[in-house]
């Protein structure tokens, strides 16, 4: 059985995390209405990657795998003294790197933006506003890698409730900026970029405050390279690697996007950001909490829980994703029409962004896989193999996309993108079992396929819903190249065919045998 702080932690992270995603629909429901999906909306969203590629190399991928174990060790087998003389050592050494390089990306961002955006730079006023907007976002990596740092603190101690509020004062800070731009008649891409340079200073102040009260604030003093440090700096030099190689990934499906057109890069952007929600509640949640539990089962050398663990991590993963991926799917242009279709976003706009997310579907377990698996290698200091099997995909990635955006466009890189995804996790599955670190157990093993059989029960009654309720209602979603109906319609038509997939893959579990009634004690039991 898994350890109950494992739901519990999942939970919690959970709860937030949906608030967190549900506050980003509402940013990029206004982001649509109010940018459209043209020049400027491609403009902003190219600014704000660049900050949260480096996130993910300086801060969430790096120091997540390479502090947190360190940091949960040093805790668990030192103390909390020590284990906090290591945070600051580490916190004063990151201050330094992150100011250099924020002050010599700001320099260079032209090149960087050259690089990143290439089809910009047949249209000059576009490529002059992406980098305009790129210098203004990108102190946002600053205090937003502080605030993972004070994130992973948090999280090995236990404290899962305000690291997974932060995102949400992101979300909060940029929609303020953008309706006081709407409402000033200012220019709101613009102010979206003065929002989440904003953001950041916001969530590190706000866990800063949580740190202090935990007894465990963060002290900046001279930098030095400490034995923890240098062990540190070791472990993360392949993480980032192996972060960049995903970043990458995200970065080579912009690039490209960028020559099909301005408007491809923002279609990518909407559909992966439905997909996303999922990730972010599920594979997220499974992610920040298996991996300082796993790191302390192994240190205390108790295999058995790990391994109960990480089988319960995927079971959970599967159960929540595969009836999303499958729903998704079936429901991406209703449900692309329902979030998207207003103000600047056209009809062409609609279908674009609905197929990208039909693609994008397929992958979505893969991507809550990949955060319940690369624990096994983390907890474990092993963060060479991740990169590996991550540096492969990106392989697979781009000469998918380079082969596919001849016939199919933009869809043809959300194609590639779901086939990369879906190498990585099995790659990574595959290792973890020949090492013996993941062997399914019986329950595992029983319940995936029956799981598998609820979701298709359940894809069917969705599609044959939404057949008779558009039969019935008409076309609100928008027929072919047509504006949909009333926004209100749309709703009213949408959330009942949703609310009936849920009530059928519910009862289609415990019919088929994919969950019974002592996980819902458990998990009660947990939360």
């Amino acid at each position: 059985m898994a350890s109950p702080s494992l739901l519990k932690g999942i939970g919690t992270v959970g709860v937030f995390t949906l608030g967190s995603r549900i506050t980003g629909f509402v940013r990029d429901m206004l982001q649509a209405a109010l940018l459209g999906a043209g020049d400027t909306a491609a403009a902003f969203i190219v600014a704000f990657r660049i900050p949260n590629l480096f996130r993910s190399l300086f801060a969430e991928g790096a120091f997540s795998a390479g502090f947190v174990p360190i940091f949960a060790s040093l805790h668990e087998g030192d103390g909390h003294a020590k284990a906090m003389a290591f945070a600051r050592e580490a916190a004063s050494v990151l201050v330094l790197v992150l100011a250099t390089f924020s002050a010599l990306m700001i320099v260079f961002m032209p090149w960087v933006v050259l690089l990143i955006a290439p089809g910009f730079a047949d249209e000059p006023g576009l490529m002059a506003e992406a980098v305009e907007l790129s210098r203004i976002a990108f102190p946002y990596l600053f205090f937003i890698s502080l605030t993972s740092l004070q994130s992973g603190i948090l999280n090995a101690l236990h404290i899962f409730a305000a690291p997974a509020a932060a995102p949400i004062l992101l979300n909060l800070t940029v929609i303020g900026f953008l309706l006081g731009a709407a409402v000033l008649d200012a220019h709101r891409a613009e102010a979206m970029a003065w929002g989440v340079s904003a953001a950041g200073l916001i969530q590190f102040l706000w866990l800063g405050y949580h740190c202090w009260r935990a007894g465990a604030a963060l002290k900046i003093g001279r930098p030095r390279l400490s034995p923890d440090v240098k062990m540190l700096l070791k472990r993360m030099l392949p993480v980032a690697i192996g972060a960049g190689v995903y970043q990458l990934n995200m970065f080579v499906s912009t690039s490209i996007a960028t020559l099909v057109s301005a408007s491809a890069v923002s279609w990518l952007y909407y559909a992966d950001r439905v997909n996303q929600l999922p990730v972010g509640i599920v594979g997220v949640a499974v992610g920040i909490v298996l991996l300082p539990l796993l790191s302390r089962q192994i240190r205390a050398g108790n295999e058995d829980a790990a391994l109960a663990n990480q089988n319960r991590a995927i079971e959970f993963s599967l159960l929540l994703t595969v009836p999303a991926s499958v729903g998704i799917a079936v429901l991406a242009e209703p449900i692309t029409s329902t979030l998207f279709e207003r103000g600047a976003f056209t009809p062409q706009d609609r279908e674009a962004v609905a197929a990208a997310l039909f693609a994008f579907a397929f992958a979505l377990p893969a991507y809550v896989l990949n955060k319940a698996l690369t624990p096994g290698f983390f907890g474990r200091h092993d963060t060479v193999t991740p990169v590996k099997s991550a540096g492969a995909a990106f392989v697979v990635n781009l000469v998918a996309s380079l082969a596919l955006i001849q016939s199919f466009g933009h869809l043809g890189i959300a194609l590639a993108s779901s086939l990369s995804a879906w190498m990585n996790a099995i790659t990574l599955y595959v290792i973890l079992h020949r090492r013996g670190h993941l062997k399914p157990d019986a329950r595992l093993k029983k319940r995936v396929p029956r799981l598998l059989l609820a979701a298709a029960a359940m894809g069917g009654a969705v599609w044959a819903a939404l057949h008779y309720a558009v039969q019935f209602a008409g076309p609100v979603f928008g027929p072919p190249n047509a504006a949909a109906g009333s926004e209100l319609m749309r709703i009213y038509v949408l959330a009942p065919v949703i609310a009936l997939g849920g009530f059928v893959f519910l009862i289609a579990v415990f019919l088929f045998g994919a969950a019974d009634k002592s996980d819902l004690k458990q998990f009660r039991r947990s939360a």
